[in-house]
């Protein structure tokens, strides 16, 4: 319904105006009306019209001279003047300002009715070629970070060269010019999370959104990986204000949640970048460890685990062998988590070892643990334990390796119960929206909300559940399915790009052809030309 503001001083005209148009049947709601310009033009700004009618000659501020305010500080706004002289000087000066219609008086109601109707239609269509260009940048936004995720990700496994880095960077419009290097992990709160953690995200996105010295990604359904760059001087600095730019939203949004951020040490070279990684890693998993820690760092973790001094069994931190660690790991962490977590728990208490007592304690705890973990999902201890052969260390003299082989069978089985079960609980509803998904993405716009609705849940579930089950966002997955029909019409038919556009689900042909190329490594027109003479 859009909003109509009437300006007049002759109360019998405005009257008139007002009562001439059955305003809900055509698609309008008065919003207000003066019998000025002075008295309309703070009621304007208070109502936010999407039409003004107003005269021309009225005392204190006349039609133009509001017209010409309104326009400038509403440009989207539609102005109709109506006027009973046909001066030619007023209708240029109303062109000039951009005034959509200019009746004369006496206007009847079939003009009027002619004037709003196509004032509607024009509103209408570009607000939807707003919300088109929305989405589309919007989309386009989603692939790069899903792009710049995918980049970073063979960056740190060591798959690409330093050629292949700086090429595919350039591809992907990422400065990765520097003289030192560094990588930061820090919590992130989850997609299903309340309006708290919403702003709280917000805050941290725009923050290291805002500084080029920072690049941004989200690693996991609860972490944000950066990428410090910068001079060798100021990476101290840079490391710092990462911490504190963490540690500050944190305490403005949500105080009582738990928070990390682990700061790899710097390098110069982007090809040892993977083993700057893996050093984060390391220190990302001592969030399990050491809880109370919040900032990991090489020398924070050092002072912890006493790295580097003489440790001794008097000296032993019972805190490392509190059962509340492994409850803690196995309510969040990941599979790929496991061995660090376990080569890191196991390191903090390797003096220890040598007392069988104590490897019995930590060998039955992690049963204990297990168990406690496994009730709460409703499995019983029999189920949880049948698959474990390494039951049998108990009562036995261990290693360190032993003891890190025990934890690991034990973590990885209770990870197993556990998304089993969250899989149960999801599966239903996200085999209802792949079903949806596979019905409607040529369709045209599709947005996670819509397919949510459609089944029943909330989108930032749909979300969560989507990444974890899929392996993939669900921009992605639509992507993928549009991208796959869209191979296929360029091979069997001779649409063109825009048809084929349009036939998997893209209004923008141009928005099409971009996502093609991002995606498939060439444009709609060359893998035509490349699948014909295949």
């Amino acid at each position: 319904m859009l909003r109509i503001f009437l300006v007049e001083d002759e109360s019998a005209v405005r009257e008139s105006l007002r009562d001439m148009v059955p305003w809900n049947q055509y698609g309008y709601a008065l919003a207000g009306e003066a019998g000025d310009g002075e008295m309309a033009l703070p009621l304007i700004r208070q109502t936010k019209p999407d039409v003004l009618i107003t005269d021309i000659r009225m005392p204190f501020m006349d039609g133009l001279a509001l017209s010409e305010l309104v326009s400038r500080e509403f440009p989207e706004m539609k102005i109709v003047v109506v006027s009973g002289c046909d001066d030619f000087a007023c209708a240029q000066r109303a062109i000039d300002i951009g005034v959509e219609r200019y009746l004369l008086k006496p206007v009847s109601r079939r003009s009027l009715l002619q004037a709003l109707e196509e004032i509607r239609k024009k509103i209408e269509g570009e607000r939807a070629s707003r919300d088109r260009l929305d989405r589309s940048r919007r989309e386009e936004q989603a692939y790069e970070q899903y792009a710049r995720r995918a980049f970073f990700e063979r960056i740190v496994a060591g798959q690409l060269t330093v050629q292949q880095i700086y090429e595919t960077a350039a591809r992907l419009d990422i400065d990765l010019r520097a003289q030192c290097y560094a990588i930061a992990l820090f919590s992130a709160p989850r997609e299903r999370s309340g309006a708290g953690e919403a702003r709280l995200r917000d805050a941290l996105l725009e923050y290291f959104l805002k500084y080029p010295e920072y690049l941004l990604l989200r690693w996991s359904i609860d972490t944000y990986a950066v990428l410090l760059k910068g001079a060798a001087a100021g990476m101290e600095e840079l490391s710092r204000r990462c911490v504190e730019a963490v540690r500050e939203r944190y305490a403005a949004y949500a105080p009582e949640a738990d928070w990390y951020v682990a700061v790899g040490r710097p390098t110069q070279r982007l090809s040892t970048l993977p083993a700057c990684f893996e050093e984060v890693s390391r220190l990302w998993a001592y969030r399990y460890v050491t809880p109370r820690q919040h900032v990991l760092t090489a020398d924070t973790v050092s002072l912890l685990t006493g790295t580097g001094g003489e440790k001794c069994l008097d000296r032993l931190d019972a805190d490392r062998a509190d059962p509340a660690i492994l409850d803690g790991a196995m309510g969040s962490i990941s599979a790929q988590e496991v061995p660090r977590f376990v080569e890191e728990y196991v390191r903090g208490l390797e003096e220890a070892l040598s007392s069988r007592a104590f490897c019995q304690y930590l060998m039955l705890s992690a049963r204990f643990a297990a168990v406690r973990f496994a009730a709460g999902l409703g499995v019983s201890q029999q189920e949880a334990l049948a698959p474990l052969t390494c039951l049998d260390m108990v009562g036995q003299s261990v290693t360190a390796a032993d003891l890190r082989s025990y934890l690991s069978a034990i973590l990885l089985r209770v990870l197993e119960l556990r998304d089993r079960e969250a899989g149960g609980q999801c599966r239903g509803p996200l085999r209802q929206a792949l079903t949806y998904i596979d019905s409607h993405f040529t369709d045209g716009p599709l947005s996670l909300n819509q397919v949510a609705r459609a089944v029943n849940i909330s989108p930032n579930y749909l979300s969560a559940v989507f990444s974890q089950e899929m392996g993939e966002t669900f921009t992605e997955y639509v992507t993928g399915r549009r991208m796959e029909l869209a191979r296929e019409l360029l091979r069997t038919t001779d649409k063109r790009s825009g048809e084929v556009a349009a036939a998997v689900g893209y209004r923008d042909p141009h928005y099409f052809s971009f996502l093609f190329k991002k995606t498939q490594g060439c444009t709609p027109r060359d893998y035509r030309s490349g699948a014909r003479r295949g």
